[in-house]
């Protein structure tokens, strides 16, 4: 289990743990997360699953592939540089601790 710091928009954060291996937003949704909708349930169709990932946790995930580009364009608040879907991030060692910032709506 690795630990994941979730800020919420009012700059609440929400310490969740995450089994290595799962993604972030099954990590988030067993945390009761609320700044995570999953609508889609992780099948990258909705892009309600947005996080902006801080450093230096984004320098270690691999690069965005063209269909979470593509999502992000469709997110509820525009896309930052740091902008991922919480979906396409695999768990693993290198990332316990990891941060990321949620955006104030979802929809």
């Amino acid at each position: 289990m690795i630990t994941i710091n979730f800020i919420a928009g009012d700059a609440q954060q929400i310490r969740a743990q995450g089994r290595i291996g799962r993604t972030l937003m099954e990590a988030a949704v067993a945390a009761g997360v609320k700044g995570i909708a999953a609508d889609c349930g992780g099948l990258l169709t909705c892009a309600t699953c947005h996080v902006m990932v801080a450093e230096p946790f984004a320098a270690l995930l691999p690069a965005a592939d063209g269909e979470e580009r593509a999502m992000l364009a469709f997110t509820a608040m525009p896309a930052t540089p740091a902008s991922r879907l919480s979906c396409q991030i695999i768990l693993n060692e290198k990332l316990d601790g990891l941060t990321v910032e949620l955006p104030a709506s979802q929809y």
